[in-house]
């Protein structure tokens, strides 16, 4: 701890113990012991730590826990905006990815799916819906539409791996995607489905993506936890 820098030495505390988490020192399921132990073994105020540890229970970082103490529940997933997809993405992170399908059906294409897929109005695709988990818990709904014939979606397949991984194995060269992100609080529905509270922050990304000869492969819809997610950029000065 700096006590000579002018950041609060709450903030430096909780900094630390995030990189911890970030970087597996602290693994999920760790106990910290309690403020009073921990303010002695760090010579700081009880007030201080308290706060500290607030600020990542209020991330999803930590949980307190009746009888148990203050525990790692997981790291927040930070996802590099790139083309690639987030079963891999988690997988690369240690997240332990798994998948749900809710959905894997033919329907028709509206007005908004046909204009991103380069396609007629009415044109029959795919519509695969799932629920992506890390460490057993929900992290993002997921909604793609993928041009009917494509390729062959299994659902037992699509719950064992990512729907990139295979895209590449059925041939299709991935080139590059059109990607919009935002965000908006959770409805009563997408609350239940990523236990969270109803109302709280979630991120949103809507990608199309193309092949290798620019022809609209898929398009996608998606919702992310906020406590649990966030996109991380890298910006470059324009020569």
């Amino acid at each position: 701890m700096d006590r000579s820098s002018p950041v609060p030495l709450y903030f430096q505390l909780a900094q630390q113990l995030e990189a911890a988490i970030e970087n597996g020192k602290l693994a999920p399921g760790s106990l910290l012991g309690n403020e009073i132990e921990l303010a002695g073994r760090l010579g700081l105020s009880r007030p201080t730590v308290r706060q500290a540890i607030q600020s990542l229970v209020d991330k999803g970082l930590l949980v307190r826990r009746r009888g148990i103490g203050t525990q790692v529940v997981h790291s927040q997933v930070k996802r590099p905006l790139e083309l690639s997809s987030l079963y891999d993405d988690l997988e690369a992170a240690g997240q332990k990815p798994a998948t749900r399908v809710l959905r894997n059906v033919i329907t028709h294409a509206d007005a908004e799916i046909a204009a991103a897929l380069g396609i007629a109005e009415g044109a029959e695709v795919v519509l695969v819906e799932r629920l992506r988990l890390a460490h057993g818990e929900p992290v993002a709904h997921l909604r793609n539409h993928i041009p009917a014939g494509l390729l062959e979606l299994e659902t037992a397949r699509l719950e064992e791996t990512g729907l990139y991984r295979m895209m590449r194995s059925a041939g299709i060269t991935l080139h590059s995607a059109r990607q919009a992100v935002g965000a908006r609080a959770a409805t009563a529905e997408e609350a239940a489905r990523l236990d969270e509270p109803e109302g709280a922050p979630l991120l949103t990304m809507e990608r199309t993506t193309f092949d290798d000869t620019g022809r609209a492969v898929e398009f996608g819809s998606h919702v992310y936890r906020a406590s649990r997610y966030a996109f991380e950029f890298q910006l470059l000065v324009r020569p």
